[in-house]
């Protein structure tokens, strides 16, 4: 089939390579420009880039809303468009242009974690597995008829980088055989329970501030979720910031006001967290690694070097 293709980052990158190494044929790739967002600067490989490098003709947009896009995408005459990481709305002139319409790629198991930065919500939330869904675009974000969806199970250690490498692995299957699915004339898809939709929004500096009320378990997993290269998860001790780097639930329970610096247990200094509503019990997060305010990287027992005081949410 003739592809156009919405991509963006190293989504968008991985999805291109997939079709270019396969079958179908790229008439077009249409991307945005540059960003200096410090989510997108993460995972930035160039989809322009790498179009060019295969002689495939590039549009830069922000946003696909112009007359004269409108027009090169009727030139190009695609029989589907094929989307990733496609940060802003497509017009339903656009998505129901082709014969096919336009194949949404998302990182998520649909109709799950709709919306942004689905492996960060779920890692924090607790899911069990993660995936990528390919689905057929509608007028509803993330919502259209599933074609294809495989997913791989979280680690009780996966970061969110674990899991971006393990789901950017799954973007070649799902894209190349959903497509061969539509291809082979199949029209006959999934459709989504709507009763089991979530939707989650871009991830921003509230979202990764330590609130000490929290159960030990939930906190852990934000502290693996915010891992390298994504901002780390931080509090403030006595006035300054403090990124948390690494953390384990502790092994006894420690009770007390939540955000107590209260005792050292193996590696770790453990700070007291909020009870669990679900379990009944009382952990503590065992801080392992901290980041300092002026960027110096230490363990937690060599920053914490006597007991007692308190980490905060605000200065």
């Amino acid at each position: 089939m003739r592809v156009v293709m919405f991509g963006y980052q190293t989504w968008g990158h991985r999805t291109l390579k997939a079709l270019l190494d396969s079958e179908h044929d790229v008439v077009m790739v249409v991307t945005h420009p540059k960003s200096e967002h410090a989510y997108e600067k993460i995972w930035s490989d160039s989809v322009a880039e790498l179009a060019e490098e295969h002689g495939v003709p590039v549009v830069i947009r922000n946003r696909p809303d112009d007359e004269e896009l409108f027009q090169l995408l009727k030139e190009a005459d695609p029989d589907i468009v094929v989307a990733n990481n496609w940060r802003t709305w497509i017009p339903p002139r656009i998505y129901t242009l082709p014969p096919h319409g336009t194949l949404n790629v998302h990182d998520s198991l649909l109709p799950k974690y709709a919306g942004f930065s689905p492996l960060i919500w779920a890692l924090i939330n607790g899911e069990p597995e993660v995936g990528v869904t390919a689905h057929l675009m509608d007028e509803v974000l993330d919502a259209g008829d599933i074609v294809r969806q495989e997913s791989v199970a979280v680690g009780p250690k996966d970061t969110a980088t674990d899991l971006f490498h393990k789901t950017v692995d799954l973007i070649a299957p799902v894209t190349i055989g959903a497509l061969d699915l539509i291809a082979s004339g199949r029209t006959d898809f999934t459709k989504q329970d709507r009763s089991q939709a979530t939707f989650f929004h871009k991830r921003a500096e509230e979202d990764i501030r330590i609130n000490w009320s929290w159960p030990a378990e939930d906190l852990e997993r934000l502290v693996r979720a915010q891992s390298a290269p994504y901002p780390a998860a931080f509090t403030f001790h006595k006035g300054r910031r403090l990124e948390v780097l690494g953390a384990v639930v502790s092994e006894g329970r420690y009770g007390g006001t939540p955000g107590r610096i209260f005792y050292r247990e193996g590696d770790g200094v453990v700070i007291v967290a909020g009870a669990d509503a679900r379990t009944g019990r009382n952990h503590g997060l065992a801080v392992t690694r901290v980041r300092t305010e002026d960027g110096r990287e230490l363990p937690a027992a060599e920053y914490f070097t006597s007991m007692g005081g308190y980490l905060t949410e605000r200065p």
